[in-house]
C-alpha cells in the first residue's frame, strides 16, 4: 500500500512541475487540438476513398500529387512546391487467377496478387508442379534437377513469437524481394510467395521484388496464408499436383513525378530546417490507409497544429511527402540528393511510416549524446504515453540523409496490427482509428516544438 501511495505522490509532483513548465502547457494544447480537429481524419478520408491506391507512376499517383499540393496552399504556408523525379510504371493489369489441380483432377481455386514489378505470365497462364520450400538453403539444396520446370513455392512464415513484429517480416521479407532471382537460377518457370503477415486468413498482401538484369524473369506471386497452408498440406500426399497462375502485369516507361514540399519558415534560423514527412505512394491493390496515407496527413497535420496555435518555429519547419517508397524510393534519394547539392542545413528530420496505431515513442538513428539530450524531456512525454525513447530505424525515405550529421527519427506505434494491413487490399481507411492517428500527430508536433525551442545539445 505504501508503494502505491508513493507512485501516486510521484506522478503527481511530476504533473506539476510539467504543469509549471511552458514547454508543458505548448504540448497540452498541440495534444488537446489534435485530438478535438478532424481536419487530418478528413484528408485520409480523402486521400483513401477519393483517390485510393496511389502506385508511382499511376494517374492516381497524379491525382494524390495534386491533391496534396492544393492541401498545402489551402494553409497559407510560406513556400509550397514539387520537386521532380522520375519513377518506374507497373501495372497489375487483370485480377490475377490461380488454382491448385489434384491428382484426382479436383480444382481449387486459391487467392494470390501478383508481386510488385513482377513480369506477368504467358498470355494461358503457367501450370506446373511444385517445389515447397522455407529456404535459400533448401533451395540450393534441392538444386536444378529437381526445381527445373517447376514453380518454386517459398513458405516460410513471419516468426510469431518475436515480439517486434518488424524483426518477423525482416526474417521472412528475403523471400518476396529475392525470391524468383533465385529461384530462376535453377530453371522454375514461376515463383509463389506466402503473404507476409501474422493472420490466418484469405488476404493476399503484394511488396516489392527484384530481378537481375543479367538473368531470366520468372512471374511471382503472393499467396494467402490460408492457401499457402492448404498448398503445403496438400504437398504432403501429392507430390504431383500442379499449379496453374495467371497474371497479366505490364511494363511501361518511366514517368516523370514529384514529391510534394511545403515550409513555414522559421523566425530566427530560416536556413535550418526540420523535416515531417511520410510517402504519398502506395500499392494499387487497397487505398494506402495505414502504408502511409496515415504519415502524409499526420506530417501535414503537424504544419496544421503550429498555425492554428500560433506557435512560430525559430527554425523552418518542412513537410516532405515523398513519392516511390514502395518500389525503388526515388524520392527519398531525391530529397537527399538536392540537400546535399544545396548544401541545405537540417536539424531534424521525422517520418511516419509505421501506421496510424497508437504511438509509443520514437525510434532514434543519431548518437548516443544526442539521444540523452532529448531525454531530457522523458517525463514530459511520457504523460502521453511516449514512453519508448531508443536508437533504432528511423524511416526508409529519410534514411538517405544519413550521414549528414543530424538525427534522423522515426514515431514508434504498437505494430501488432500493422502487418495485417501492410500492402493488402484491406489497408482502407476505415481500418483507420481516428483518435490512434491524431496521437501520432500530437506527438511529432510535439517533439518539432520542443526541439526548435530548446536545441539538442
Amino acid at each position: 500500500m505504501k508503494k502505491i501511495v508513493y507512485l501516486i505522490l510521484f506522478i503527481g509532483i511530476s504533473l506539476n512541475m510539467n504543469a509549471a513548465n511552458p514547454d508543458s502547457l505548448v504540448v497540452n494544447k498541440i495534444y488537446m487540438e489534435a485530438l478535438a480537429d478532424n481536419t487530418a481524419y478528413t484528408n485520409l478520408e480523402y486521400l483513401c476513398t477519393q483517390i485510393g491506391g496511389r502506385l508511382c507512376g499511376s494517374v492516381e499517383s497524379e491525382k494524390a500529387i495534386a491533391w496534396a499540393k492544393k492541401c498545402l496552399e489551402e494553409m497559407a504556408l510560406d513556400t509550397v512546391y514539387l520537386q521532380k523525379l522520375m519513377v518506374s510504371h507497373w501495372t497489375r493489369g487483370e485480377k490475377e487467377v490461380a488454382y491448385i489441380k489434384f491428382n484426382s483432377a479436383e480444382i481449387k481455386n486459391v487467392h494470390v496478387c501478383a508481386l510488385g514489378e513482377s513480369v506477368a505470365t504467358p498470355k494461358n497462364g503457367i501450370t506446373a508442379e511444385v517445389v515447397e520450400v522455407k529456404s535459400f538453403e533448401e533451395l540450393i539444396k534441392l538444386g536444378k534437377e529437381n526445381i527445373s520446370g517447376k514453380i518454386v513455392f517459398y513458405n516460410r512464415a513471419m516468426d510469431p513469437s518475436k515480439f517486434i513484429t518488424f524483426e518477423a517480416y525482416g526474417g521472412a521479407a528475403g523471400q518476396r524481394f529475392v525470391g524468383a532471382v533465385k529461384a530462376a537460377e535453377f530453371g522454375a518457370v514461376g515463383v509463389v510467395v506466402r503473404s507476409l503477415t501474422l493472420l490466418s486468413d484469405f488476404t493476399t498482401h503484394t511488396g516489392i521484388m527484384k530481378y537481375d538484369s543479367a538473368g531470366i524473369n520468372i512471374p511471382a506471386v503472393a499467396i494467402s496464408t490460408k492457401d499457402a497452408d492448404l498448398l503445403s498440406e496438400s504437398l504432403q500426399t501429392d507430390k504431383h499436383l500442379l499449379f496453374y497462375m495467371k497474371t497479366s502485369c505490364q511494363f511501361f516507361s518511366e514517368k516523370e513525378s514529384y514529391n510534394v514540399i511545403g515550409e513555414i519558415k522559421g523566425t530566427e534560423s530560416p536556413n535550418e530546417i526540420m523535416v515531417v514527412g511520410g510517402h504519398l505512394d502506395s500499392w494499387d491493390n487497397g487505398q494506402g490507409a495505414h502504408d502511409d496515407g496515415v504519415g502524409v496527413v499526420q506530417s501535414i497535420e503537424v504544419l496544421r497544429l503550429f498555425k492554428k496555435l500560433g506557435v512560430k518555429p525559430k527554425h523552418t519547419i518542412r513537410v516532405v511527402l515523398f513519392m516511390d517508397e514502395e518500389c525503388h524510393q526515388r524520392g527519398g534519394k531525391k530529397y537527399a540528393e538536392i540537400v546535399k547539392l544545396k548544401n541545405e542545413k537540417h536539424i531534424v528530420a521525422i517520418e511516419s511510416d509505421g501506421g496510424g496505431f497508437t504511438p509509443n515513442g520514437f525510434s532514434f538513428d543519431t548518437s548516443q549524446d544526442t539521444l540523452n539530450a532529448i531525454k531530457k524531456w522523458s517525463s514530459l512525454l511520457l504523460n502521453y504515453g511516449l514512453y519508448s525513447l531508443t536508437k533504432g530505424h528511423s524511416g526508409v525515405d529519410i534514411g538517405f540523409l544519413k550521414g549528414l550529421g543530424f538525427p534522423l527519427i522515426g514515431l514508434e506505434t504498437d505494430s501488432q496490427r500493422y502487418f495485417d494491413f501492410q500492402h493488402a487490399e484491406t489497408d482502407t481507411f476505415d481500418k483507420v482509428n481516428k483518435r490512434q492517428m491524431q496521437l501520432g500527430s500530437a506527438a511529432m508536433a510535439s517533439l518539432i516544438y520542443l526541439i526548435d525551442k530548446n536545441g539538442i545539445q
